[in-house]
């Protein structure tokens, strides 16, 4: 009796103890494993408004890993400030059964500063939680809980934002006061929203998504960002250290703009008087708005500021002018200020930056933007300035800033505007060479390149126009698309105007440029600009065919060549003519010479996913063209 007892209580003992597998791989449908790095399977993402200058984010996720490529997803790092504080962190990692093989301590987890290498005050750190195992598959869990001392913005969500990782189950939850109810806003997403009435006046909105595919991104197709799944939300009403602030609409968003920088345009008198005899003389508003930004380069140098609200408001413009540095805001208001002593009106405006970044949402007022810059109405025109380079030209935007919508804020608030657009006039690459060819089919070269608006930013050749020589023959090296050559001398010439350009001259000897075999030499008169690149082919294109930005390139090269040979084939001209854009080659022989010209303009714009075939052609017709040879024979 008593053994049937002890037995009994141990069976009993050991289900009370025993400890269910937490994702298996095998419970994962076959679906979603199939060619995929890594499969979510869960992500919880909760945020709590408590007011409005506090909230709680609570982020639970669990990831699969593969292979190696999927093995960026056993990482999670936190950031946190004097305004973000970590409440809890946990780490977990399972085998492929689901037992659990690692629990990370406190001692484990990675804490640093988040330097960036170029910010001067900042209190941002983070903390690193790293499972990655030995072996594959195996699952990663972490679970994080942030506070927030302010209700300036609330992460969104994008279920698949990465190429072959699948998605089993996910859910995005916000829960608020009534009288803070949030404003949101989907792209892609056909899960419904549910809105939950929960007890004492709080409520919900939450989306769920299970079992999600893999999304595949098209080469020369939308942003990324444009093309995923994304819920982005906001505040209506917000404060952040003390400042109240409003998001219902972009105008009481720039009135909050206005209260940071309320007070911080004011100059040392010495400085006033300066700037007034720096332009005492000027007459025009370009003239005025050149000086002083040509003052501000000289004196100033950029700094980033991430410190709780300075990572949104400028530095007081007497502060940039007794230290010389400041962030993009500071340097901003500081140019503005600056200005106003000149008598030139100026705005302050915000930008979302960068070459791949998508465009403001304009039916969204959030806080969407990451860099300023300053405007300066003249006239019918607007001069804009980028005020964190101390070599950038005057009124250039670039790639950087150029092309989008920005805020711009005002006196009254704020305003959509648009920054510079760039066209095919102005990104123009224009080539002369002067090419001598011996019998052997060695030669030497004399080249002058012009590269103007966007094509300035080749390779980063504008940063190059102001470094040193080696730098400067690293990149002529590097971006000259010739198989053999050695530099004998070069140079490189730097205008800085709205449109900027540089132009690079060098002088080339060339091995074995031409092709001797026999009697015959053959040249491929292209000298350096052939199109090399064929999209891939895809007969079940789905997206847009996205062309950003529109150029022409033109190229002249004169060569000169033995006396011993003659013509024996051209090729003759081309023209291809598309929606894409055009090309046209020639060949001309006089003298001795052959002369061949190329131009290439190719269109911006947005094109139908069924032109996919057209625009390989267009390339293939190109490539085919570019290579093509002229045969000569040696008549001796």
């Amino acid at each position: 009796m008593v053994k049937i007892l002890l037995l009994t209580f141990t069976f009993s003992a050991t289900i009370a103890y025993a400890v269910d597998p937490k994702y298996p791989v095998n419970t994962i449908p076959a679906s979603l494993k199939e060619n995929v790095d890594v499969v979510i399977r869960n992500e919880e993402y909760t945020f709590k408004i408590i007011s409005k200058s506090k909230a709680i984010y609570t982020v639970k996720s669990a990831y699969t890993i593969f292979n190696d490529r999927g093995k960026r997803y056993a990482m999670a790092v936190v950031g946190y400030d004097k305004l973000t504080k970590i409440i809890d962190f946990n780490a977990t990692a399972y085998d492929a059964a689901g037992k659990q093989i690692k629990k990370l301590k406190n001692s484990e987890f990675y804490d640093q500063s988040a330097f960036d290498g170029f910010s001067l005050y900042s209190d941002n750190r983070i903390k690193v939680a790293n499972l990655a195992q030995g072996f594959y598959p195996y699952t990663v869990e972490f679970e994080y809980e942030l506070e927030f001392k302010y209700l300036f913005f609330i992460p969104g969500y994008v279920p698949l934002y990465s190429e072959k990782t699948s998605l089993e189950k996910a859910s995005y939850t916000i829960i608020y006061p009534k009288d803070l109810e949030p404003r949101y806003k989907t792209q892609n997403v056909t899960t419904p929203m549910i809105k939950t009435q929960l007890a004492d006046g709080w409520e919900s909105i939450a989306w769920s998504f299970k079992n999600l595919m893999p999304v595949k991104f098209e080469p020369h197709g939308p942003l990324k960002e444009e093309l995923v799944t994304k819920i982005t939300a906001a505040p209506g009403i917000f404060s952040y250290e003390g400042y109240e602030g409003n998001m219902n609409t972009w105008n009481t968003f720039g009135h909050w703009i206005n209260s940071l920088n309320k007070g911080r345009d004011i100059l040392p008198v010495e400085t006033i008087q300066k700037i007034k005899e720096l332009t005492a003389n000027l007459k025009t508003t370009e003239e005025r708005t050149e000086a002083v930004y040509t003052y501000m380069q000289n004196k100033t140098r950029y700094v980033s500021i991430q410190l709780g609200i300075g990572g949104h408001q400028p530095f007081e413009a007497q502060v940039v002018d007794k230290t010389g540095y400041g962030d993009c805001k500071a340097l901003s208001n500081y140019t503005v200020a600056m200005l106003a002593a000149a008598g030139v009106k100026a705005n302050y405006v915000l930008v979302k930056a960068g070459q791949d970044e998508p465009d403001m949402v304009i039916d969204f007022p959030s806080s969407q933007f990451n860099h300023v810059v300053v405007a300066v109405p003249n006239k019918s025109d607007t001069i804009w300035l980028e005020c964190t380079s101390q070599t950038n030209p005057f009124g250039y935007m670039g790639t950087f800033t150029g092309n989008r919508k920005a805020l711009m804020i005002t006196e009254s608030g704020a305003a959509i505007v648009k920054t510079p657009v760039y066209t095919q006039e102005h990104n123009v690459q224009t080539r002369l060479a002067e090419v001598t060819i011996d019998d052997a089919g060695n030669a030497i070269a004399s080249v002058r390149t012009n590269y103007q608006g966007l094509q300035y930013e080749n390779g980063g050749l504008c940063f190059v126009v102001n470094s040193g020589i080696d730098d400067q023959k690293k990149w002529i090296q590097h971006n000259t698309d010739i198989p053999a050559f050695d530099i004998t001398n070069f140079s490189i010439a730097n205008n800085k105007n709205k449109i900027p350009s540089a132009q690079v001259k060098t002088n080339l000897i060339l091995k074995r440029l031409a092709t001797v075999s026999g009697k015959r030499m053959f040249i491929t008169p292209n000298l350096m600009n052939r199109m090399s690149y064929i999209p891939e082919k895809n007969d079940n294109r789905k997206s847009i065919i996205a062309n950003r930005v529109a150029y022409t390139h033109a190229d002249t090269i004169i060569y000169k060549l033995p006396e011993t040979v003659y013509p024996e084939f051209t090729p003759e001209p081309i023209k291809i003519k598309s929606r894409f854009g055009e090309y046209e080659s020639t060949y001309q022989l006089e003298q001795g010479r052959l002369i061949y010209i190329r131009k290439l303009k190719m269109n911006k714009g947005e094109f139908p996913a069924d032109t996919y075939n057209e625009f390989i052609d267009f390339h293939k017709n190109i490539n085919k063209a570019d290579n093509a040879k002229v045969v000569f024979v040696n008549k001796t």
